[in-house]
């Protein structure tokens, strides 16, 4: 089947942090912040999105569809299992470079900052995503550098704040960041032949992006050629996704035939829909 390939681009920080922030309402959850989305749909039935995803996947009553939205606009649960499990396992980030993939609302990535990461990039399919929600996101939850000091304190968690929020100065946080849009193939390429220097990843976050068997391919490929010899990935999953037929154990077969990776399950979740973490390094 050919692919749609979005090809990839890297989205700047722009210098006046408030109009990233502009006309975006933030609600909080597990003491992060994040663009709400139903205002954003509001939002963006203006000019603000050019790949029109927004339009599309209202009226497609749709959250995925296939080369033209990749599902970014939404957080879905299995982001909150992966954090669960970093804040459980302790995993340590400092001095570390991370890339959240396929990171939507960029909360994988942000707790990686909290963590003291050295660097952290956010790729998503969708450049409506990283302008719309990612960068604010990550922009909101580096304002004040006191938030960004502990994922601890997350069970003292506000209830949803709903105030629109302001940005002062730009904290070095933002330095450690950078983001892209497109097909994890051309993002891969694009890092890899830049002149700005790049290293490997020690680190890798991702999750729910294995519902689509056809993916698999270009997502073995990447995380073989971005990740650190002595690195590893984190992937949350569900066991199985109705519909579009992609799931864990099809996945880890995936990997088991191409003989590059090995793979543990480090915890699985039994409530509602079955779903796991799965480590992932070179052999």
């Amino acid at each position: 089947k050919k692919l749609c390939v979005k090809a990839a681009k890297e989205h700047s920080i722009p210098k006046d942090l408030n109009k990233v922030l502009e006309n975006k309402v933030m609600e909080t959850v597990l003491d992060l912040s994040h663009v709400k989305l139903s205002v954003l749909e509001i939002m963006c039935l203006g000019n603000a999105d050019r790949e029109g995803i927004v339009s599309k996947s209202v009226s497609s009553h749709s959250d995925l569809i296939p080369g033209v939205y990749e599902g970014g606009l939404k957080i879905w649960e299995c982001t909150f299992d992966l954090m669960d499990y970093i804040s459980e396992a302790e995993i340590e980030f400092s001095n570390k470079t991370v890339l959240d993939l396929g990171c939507g609302a960029g909360l994988l990535g942000i707790t990686a900052l909290r963590g003291k990461a050295d660097r952290v990039h956010f790729q998503d399919y969708n450049s409506t995503v990283i302008d719309e929600i990612t960068l604010p996101n990550v922009v909101a939850n580096c304002i004040n550098e006191d938030r960004m000091s502990s994922g601890k304190d997350r069970k003292a968690s506000k209830p949803p704040s709903k105030r629109a929020r302001k940005a002062e100065g730009s904290p070095d946080v933002l330095n450690r960041c950078r983001f892209f849009s497109g097909e994890w193939s051309q993002v891969s390429q694009l890092l890899l032949s830049s002149n700005k220097p790049f290293s490997k990843y020690d680190i890798i976050l991702t999750s729910e992006t294995i519902y689509n068997p056809d993916y698999y391919s270009a997502l073995h490929d990447t995380l073989a050629e971005l990740l650190d010899k002595k690195g590893c990935v984190y992937l949350a999953s569900k066991v199985h996704y109705f519909g579009v037929g992609g799931g864990i154990y099809l996945f880890e077969k995936f990997i088991e035939k191409k003989n590059v990776f090995r793979t543990s399950m480090v915890k699985t979740i039994d409530q509602g829909l079955q779903r796991c973490i799965m480590k992932i390094a070179f052999k």
